[in-house]
């Protein structure tokens, strides 16, 4: 962490420091603006808090930035191959990060925004800075069930390592990726593993390689699968399921509930920013731009789609850098929209 006077007044400061957030900070630098980046974890504190052993759906190449390679030996790369690469790419272009920052105020308004952050001592520091963005990304908010014993210790909405489950019974809750791996790691370390989720089967966005094994886990009785269910109780040594067949109560040492993430919509309205309520919560900015109804103020990620969080992810986000450095650079309404058709393109490729 580099210090600064505290006169210092930074071209951009970018809220989040995750795969976008460098992606924006990148692009500023690359337009001859000072750019600062905070965070309130680690580097690329998402991707860390991954699944240790998780490898990405996609090609590294669709997660590379700022025109750095991004190598690999596997066709598709690991958690750990994208933190090596992320730090790689920091250090290249000498980003100016202040981790373990957490913003607690914004004051001012475009052109002299006072962002008050405290330290991992709880010390009070002030930035200044003429631009924001916001790329502060959902992961670290789980989607919370609301059931009767969801904060018990043994409730966990982050999956990590399947070896300290060996031998319990566990259920896990949901449909997606992130349950199915869950439900098949836990299973094949050990665990004897009921999937439950409210849907008449798996979702429809399980990548095609994981949902062949899950679907046959659960035909062969290897993982148990309950569906148009729901847990509806919590207790220390069971949990109550409510299925088509009537209530059930399991034995039961662990729960993982991975029923999705959400963006900070609380810290996105105290700053102002418009969420538009008709359209999932999407937070009002120019499309050609990010930026938000507060001038000054940009979005960039995944929380520019709100609610809609399987919209943008890294392939996709990495863009919008490039979409703000453009605006703040002054660069035409039409180049704009060309920047911005260029980013929609690369998304259409995507999928």
């Amino acid at each position: 962490m580099s210090e600064q006077p505290a006169d210092t007044l930074f071209d951009v400061l970018v809220i989040g420091a995750g795969p976008t957030g460098l992606a924006c900070a990148i692009e500023a630098q690359r337009a001859g603006m000072r750019a600062v980046v905070v965070d309130k974890g680690c580097l690329c504190n998402s991707i860390f808090h991954y699944p240790a052993h998780m490898t990405f759906f996609t090609t590294p190449e669709l997660l590379e930035i700022g025109d750095i390679p991004f190598s690999s030996s596997n066709p598709k790369p690991t958690r750990t191959e994208a933190l090596d690469y992320y730090r790689r790419v920091a250090q290249h272009y000498a980003l100016d990060l202040r981790l373990y920052e957490t913003v607690q105020t914004v004051e001012g308004a475009d052109g002299d925004f006072r962002v008050n952050v405290t330290d991992r001592s709880g010390r009070l520091i002030l930035h200044r800075a003429r631009k924001l963005v916001v790329a502060t990304g959902y992961y670290d908010l789980p989607n919370r069930l609301g059931l009767p014993g969801e904060d018990r210790k043994k409730v966990h909405h982050y999956y990590d390592d399947p070896h300290p489950f060996f031998d319990q019974d566990v259920v896990v809750i949901g449909g997606k990726n992130s349950a199915a791996i869950a439900a098949l790691e836990l299973w094949r370390h050990g665990a004897r593993v009921t999937l439950v989720h409210r849907g008449t089967e798996m979702h429809r966005q399980v990548k095609y390689w994981i949902l062949p094994d899950i679907n046959n886990r659960i035909k062969n009785g290897e993982v148990t699968g309950l569906f148009q269910s729901e847990v509806i109780n919590i207790d220390e040594d069971s949990v109550t399921i409510s299925t088509p067949d009537g209530v059930r109560t399991l034995k039961n040492d662990h729960v993982f509930a991975l029923t999705g993430y959400h963006p900070d919509f609380p810290f996105l309205e105290r700053l102002g920013i418009r969420l538009d309520q008709d359209n999932d919560r999407c937070p009002v900015c120019n499309p050609a731009t990010l930026e938000s109804n507060v001038p000054g103020i940009y979005l960039a990620g995944v929380i520019v789609a709100g609610e809609r969080t399987h919209e943008i992810f890294i392939e996709n986000g990495r863009f919008h850098g490039k979409l703000i450095a453009d605006a703040l650079r002054g660069l035409s309404p039409e180049e704009d929209e060309a920047a911005l058709v260029g980013s929609r393109s690369a998304l259409r490729n995507l999928e």
